[in-house]
C-alpha cells in the first residue's frame, strides 16, 4: 500500500450565509456548432447557470432519472442547480456556501451531489456541511457538520447510508439516514483511506463501494464490514474518474493523463483492456444503455467519447471540441454528454452520434 496522500486542489476563500430560497428560470442558449477537438468553439449548446457570469468550480454533475434533471452542484454560485434536460428548463435550491469571485479550481461550495429515499443529498466544501434536499419542495430539510472538507456524496440504499469522501483526513466518513417523516443524519462511522480517497461509486447488487488512491490503485470496499477487500492496479500516474457497469460488473478507472482501465470486479479486479486518448480527465460520465464513456478534458480542451463492449474492450468513437477550462461530465438518458464550462458558469450539452457499443 502506498502512503503519502496527493491533495486536491484548494482555495482560500470567503463565504456570505445566506437564506434558503428558489429559484425557477428558463435558459434555453443557440447552439454552437458540432466541431472536432481543436475547433475554435466547444461543440454543444449552452446553459448557462444563474449568477455564474463570473466563473463556477463545477466537479460532480450527475443525471437523475427519477427526476428526469440533470444535478449541478453550481460551487460559489451558492446552489444546486436541476436542468430538465429536453427544454432547458432550470429550477434551484440555494442555501449554500456563496461568493462574488471565481478563483479557479473546484474547491469552493456545494460540489457533490447523489439521491436516494426520496431526498437529495450535497456537500459543501466550504461550511464543511453535508445537506439533505427535499426535490419536491426544493428545501433544505437537515444538515450534519462534516469532520474534514468534503468532496464526493454516495448514498447506500440498502443500508439507508450517505457515505462523504474526505481526502485531506484520509477517510470516508458514514451517516445513518433516518426513516422518521422529518430525515436527519447521524454519523455511524468512517473508513481509513491511506493516500485518497478518490472518486466513489457504490455497487449495490454485490454490496461494494469503489474508490481510487490517488496513484496506481482502485479499492473495493465492503458496504456492511465497511473494510477493504481488494486492491488493484488500475495503470493511473494520477488515479481520477470512475464508473461502474452493473450489467458485467466492470469498474472504469480513468486517469487524469489518458488512460482508462477496465477492472473486472467479479474476477479480483482482473484488467480486462486499457485505452490512452486525451488527457485532463476527472468526473466522467457512462451511458448504460449506449455503453458510453464520456472523457471531458482540460488539457486536451476535448470531449472524447470511448465505447466499451460487453466483454469489455474499448473503442475511441471521436474526439469532440470542449472548453479549455472543462475537466467534468455527466450523461442523460436522451444519450446526451453535459460538459461542464467552469471559466463561463455554464454546461454544454452535446449529443452523442455514435452507435450503441455490443
Amino acid at each position: 500500500m502506498t502512503d503519502g496522500p496527493m491533495p486536491p486542489e484548494r482555495a482560500v476563500l470567503g463565504r456570505n450565509a445566506i437564506r434558503v430560497g428558489l429559484v425557477v428560470a428558463a435558459t434555453v442558449a443557440a447552439a454552437s456548432s458540432f466541431a472536432f477537438a481543436g475547433g475554435r468553439e466547444p461543440a454543444g449548446t449552452a446553459f448557462p447557470i444563474p449568477q455564474g457570469e463570473a466563473g463556477i468550480g463545477f466537479d460532480d454533475l450527475r443525471y437523475s432519472s427519477t427526476l428526469q434533471r440533470v444535478l449541478v452542484p453550481s460551487g460559489r454560485a451558492g446552489a444546486l442547480s436541476l436542468i430538465e434536460p429536453q427544454t432547458g428548463q432550470l429550477s434551484a435550491v440555494r442555501g449554500f456556501s456563496t461568493d462574488a469571485q471565481y478563483a479557479g479550481g473546484h474547491n469552493f461550495g456545494v460540489t457533490s451531489v447523489d439521491e436516494g429515499r426520496g431526498l437529495l443529498f450535497v456537500s459543501d466544501r466550504t461550511s464543511k456541511q453535508a445537506y439533505a434536499i427535499d426535490p419536491k419542495t426544493l428545501r433544505i430539510v437537515c444538515s450534519v457538520k462534516l469532520a474534514a472538507q468534503p468532496d464526493y456524496v454516495r448514498f447506500v440504499a440498502t443500508r439507508s447510508e450517505l457515505w462523504v469522501t474526505e481526502p485531506d483526513a484520509e477517510q470516508i466518513e458514514i451517516f445513518s439516514v433516518s426513516q422518521d417523516a422529518v430525515p436527519g443524519l447521524t454519523h455511524a462511522g468512517t473508513i481509513h483511506v491511506a493516500n485518497g480517497p478518490e472518486s466513489l461509486v457504490i455497487d449495490e447488487a454485490d454490496g461494494r463501494a469503489y474508490t481510487h488512491r490517488w496513484q496506481t490503485f482502485s479499492l473495493a470496499i465492503d458496504l456492511a464490514s465497511r473494510r477493504i477487500v481488494g486492491q488493484w492496479p488500475n495503470a493511473c500516474e494520477a488515479s481520477r474518474g470512475i464508473a461502474f457497469d452493473a450489467q458485467t460488473g466492470f469498474l472504469l478507472a480513468v486517469c487524469s493523463e489518458g488512460t482508462v482501465s477496465v477492472l473486472d470486479t467479479r474476477h479480483d479486479g482482473r484488467v480486462i483492456n486499457k485505452r490512452r486518448s486525451g488527457s485532463g480527465y476527472d468526473v466522467v460520465g457512462w451511458n448504460p444503455r449506449l455503453r458510453h464513456l464520456y472523457l471531458a478534458g482540460r488539457a486536451c480542451a476535448c470531449l472524447t467519447i470511448v465505447s466499451v463492449s460487453l466483454q469489455g474492450k474499448l473503442k475511441v468513437l471521436g474526439s469532440l471540441s470542449a472548453p479549455v477550462s472543462t475537466h467534468c461530465v455527466t450523461a442523460d438518458e436522451h444519450d446526451n454528454a453535459w460538459v461542464c464550462d467552469p471559466s463561463k458558469g455554464r454546461l454544454l450539452r452535446v449529443h452523442d452520434p455514435y452507435p450503441a457499443s455490443r
